[in-house]
């Protein structure tokens, strides 16, 4: 799956602190920009995979119809 999110990064002294807009808990500080966003890709990767792994957990029935969704913004 590919994917395009929106960072956000803000200078807060000697540190760069970023986040993706459009997923709550996905934030990361770094020493440079390209630092933050290298920082968001782990992060948001993680996020996704975590996300699964409970969703697959909990939903563990025969009654569960699972299936993708697109969207364009």
């Amino acid at each position: 799956m590919k994917g395009e999110f929106t960072t956000i990064v803000e200078k807060h002294g000697e540190w760069y602190v970023g986040y993706i807009e459009e997923i709550s808990g996905v934030n990361t500080q770094g020493k440079t920009v390209e630092e933050v966003k290298e920082n968001l890709k782990e992060a948001l990767e993680l996020v996704i995979q975590a996300n699964r792994e409970l969703t697959r957990k909990s939903i563990e029935s025969p009654d569960v119809i699972r299936g993708t969704i697109a969207i364009e913004i």
